[in-house]
């Protein structure tokens, strides 16, 4: 039983700060809720181009990570910023950057299953 209370009184402050997104109570609290819609917006990112990679030809390939990489050097430079030895990261413009590359991805796909894989849009 000791055990027991022991484990619920160490979950209970890890519950209590998982709700903490609703409404963050301090700055490291949103940038943990911010940094977790990161995080996965990059997986439905990195599916999205995996998914499309698939339904391309060689050419088309190169032409893809070609404009992958394009956009990752864009957000890189547009959501984060280097000042001597810090850096520092905008993760709201990075999520939402994120998440319009996936739509972007996505409709690609979409293309490719209803017409055919367009490669001048890549």
């Amino acid at each position: 039983m000791k055990k027991l209370l022991t484990l619920l009184l160490l979950i209970a402050p890890l519950s209590a700060f998982a709700d903490n997104c609703n409404k963050p109570s301090n700055d490291f609290d949103g940038l943990y809720c911010l940094n977790k819609v990161y995080i996965e917006s990059d997986k439905d990112l990195n599916s999205a181009y995996k998914a499309l990679k698939k339904r391309l030809n060689r050419s088309a390939k190169t032409k893809l990570r070609s404009g992958q990489r394009a956009w990752i050097r864009n957000r890189n430079s547009s959501c984060s910023r280097r000042d001597g030895a810090h850096f520092f990261v905008n993760l709201r413009c990075a999520t939402n950057k994120t998440i319009k590359r996936t739509n972007f991805l996505n409709d690609r796909i979409r293309e490719c299953k209803a017409t055919g894989c367009q490669s001048k849009k890549l």
